[in-house]
């Protein structure tokens, strides 16, 4: 496991740039509202590879850079560290680790702490079957994953996801054989897996950077669209609490940041883990608002600093309850965008 990347110089001033920002206006401007009352200078750096992504148009210094498997991307990402003088970099999408956790190296040249899990971990991570491995060789209780071709009788429904998805991508359930021969079909790698009724549960832990599990904020997943939340619930949960405690401690010390598990909460209790996700995820702004502090807490460490943090100091009981919002961007004469300011405030968190 690689050692923590020691902080740039102490300041008033942080400059972070935020790979992949897509949407992720809210998590950008929950990271200004948490530099606000911490007395710092703020830059926001934002990468993305498409210029409709709302998120350039949030950031103060957009990048629209080649594709994740470009070859000419971290070259990209590496110029931009060095002409703005970046402190961190903050990865949001998970096909994002692995590319940026194998150049570490050169962030750390440019005096950049980038906020990446060892790849070892990540690649655990990432493949759901190696996830699955790593929960029962740690007698973790999760979802019984099938080998392929079935044999035998199966008992439905079952849950077919591919193999290294993310956001809930073509994560289906299956109710009878027919249903299962024609997802195979269309689901790449597929696995299937044994279906679990009970409520989903996300857990944002915080470990910044010393990999050391300080804070674990359960969320109810209400309602999800395209993968992601949009209508959740905190629940301080001490059994789940230290359920997520457990699995992020045996990943090992080398996770950076924020990390986020599910688990399945079944009518008898049972906490079923289902899947690890080593960077911020989409519904972390509600555990940010409950009072979980991530961004604030993460400016700290990289200002030298040691947070204050409670394992349980949040608010029970905060629900989210997400809406649409519009970023406003003029084109030119050819309808081509230009990342440039909207003409509209973007709203504060």
């Amino acid at each position: 496991m690689s050692g923590v990347a020691q902080p740039g110089s102490p300041g008033n001033r942080l400059t972070i740039l935020f790979t992949s920002v897509g949407r992720r206006v809210e998590l950008l401007q929950a990271f200004r509202a948490a530099a606000g009352r911490l007395g710092v200078d703020l830059r926001l750096i934002g990468a993305d590879s498409s210029p409709t992504a709302p998120a350039l148009y949030c950031v103060d210094e957009p990048l629209v850079c080649p594709p994740i498997r470009d070859a000419q991307y971290i070259p990209a990402l590496c110029e931009a560290i060095r002409r703005h003088r970046v402190d961190a970099l903050v990865p949001t999408i998970d096909t994002d680790l692995i590319v940026l956790g194998e150049h570490r190296a050169r962030f750390e040249a440019e005096g950049c702490v980038p906020i990446l899990s060892d790849v070892e971990i990540v690649r655990v991570c990432r493949d759901k079957l190696e996830a699955y491995a790593f929960f029962r060789r740690h007698g973790v209780d999760t979802p019984e994953t099938l080998t392929l071709p079935l044999s035998g009788s199966p008992s439905y429904p079952l849950f077919i996801k591919p193999r290294f998805g993310s956001a809930g991508r073509l994560a289906l359930k299956v109710e009878c054989v027919e249903d299962l021969n024609y997802c195979l079909k269309h689901v790449s790698e597929p696995i299937v897996q044994e279906f679990v009724q009970g409520v989903e549960h996300t857990l944002d832990v915080y470990v910044g950077l010393t990999g050391a599990v300080r804070c674990v904020v359960p969320r109810a997943r209400w309602q999800v669209r395209g993968g992601e939340v949009s209508k959740g619930v905190v629940v301080k949960d001490p059994e789940i609490m230290a359920a997520g405690q457990r699995v992020v401690e045996l990943l090992g010390r080398g996770l950076r940041g924020v990390i986020t598990i599910q688990c399945m909460v079944t009518p008898d209790r049972r906490i079923r883990f289902i899947e690890i996700n080593p960077r911020f995820g989409g519904g972390c702004p509600l555990g940010i608002a409950a009072g979980a502090d991530f961004p604030l807490w993460l400016m700290q460490e990289l200002r030298g600093e040691t947070p204050t943090i409670a394992f349980d100091g949040f608010t029970h009981g905060l629900a989210m309850l997400r809406y649409d919002w519009s970023v406003f961007v003029p084109t030119d004469s050819n309808l081509a965008l230009h990342t440039a300011r909207p003409p509209r405030t973007i709203p504060p968190f």
